[in-house]
């Protein structure tokens, strides 16, 4: 479990807190607003109102028992940049500041943030690489080219073990996950003697060349079927 603090308490500062807060850990949330902190009350560990880019008021929130700071100032770059480098000058382990385009997050940087989200660029990716390639289910983007993609198996991995296809070895992927259509359950991990069979949804791990090159083969198999 870490102790989390966001600030701002916009759309993403919002959801974001709410996820981290699903997933048991204990989150802090600030904003000047008190309509927008209003509403999370019942949930979170604890919250405050005021203006970050005050000192006092940062001094006041205890910054470096925070494992994770997070800036979601949306509509204030200024507020945003000052609040960063004010964390960092107050001891914050870590300081993840929210931006909109590439020169806020240089500025960011340059300022204190220790990385830099663009939360609708990163949706936008997302969305765009899920829907460029055919029968791709759901997409997560890695660093360095990589992702994680759902998938259709090969026509020649249906009716053998994953040992028996030789996946890893032979076509650079990992399965860490499968799934039966129109289930929402998922069997991670699976063992190299599971079966593959036409009703499963493999969850891997490739490259982003080495995923598309997957699902041109698949889609050669449904125009010859």
């Amino acid at each position: 479990m870490k102790s989390i603090l966001v600030i701002g308490m916009g759309e993403f500062g919002h959801h974001l807190a709410k996820n981290f807060l699903d997933n048991g850990h204990d989150v802090m949330i600030v904003d000047e607003d008190e309509e927008k902190v209003a509403d999370m009350v019942p949930y979170a560990t604890s919250t405050s109102i005021g203006d970050c880019t005050k000192e006092d008021v940062l001094k006041s929130l205890g910054i470096k028992n925070f494992d994770v700071v997070f800036v979601c100032i949306g509509t204030n770059f200024q507020s945003s940049l000052e609040v960063t480098s004010l964390l960092k000058d107050f001891g914050a382990r870590r300081v993840i500041s929210k931006a909109t385009r590439d020169i806020q997050a240089k500025f960011l940087l340059r300022n204190g943030a220790d990385e830099v989200i663009y939360p609708e660029k990163d949706i936008a990716q997302k969305w765009a690489e899920r829907y460029s390639l055919d029968n791709i289910f759901d997409y997560i983007a890695l660093p360095g080219g990589f992702g994680i993609y759902e998938m259709l198996p090969l026509e020649e991995w249906i009716g053998k073990s994953i040992r028996e296809s030789n996946i890893a070895a032979k076509y650079k992927v990992s399965i860490l996950g499968i799934k039966k259509k129109h289930d929402t359950e998922m069997s991670v991990m699976p063992s190299a003697d599971y079966v593959i069979t036409n009703k499963d949804h493999l969850m891997i791990m490739a490259s982003n060349d080495v995923a598309e090159d997957l699902v041109n083969r698949n889609k050669k198999r449904f125009v010859k079927n």
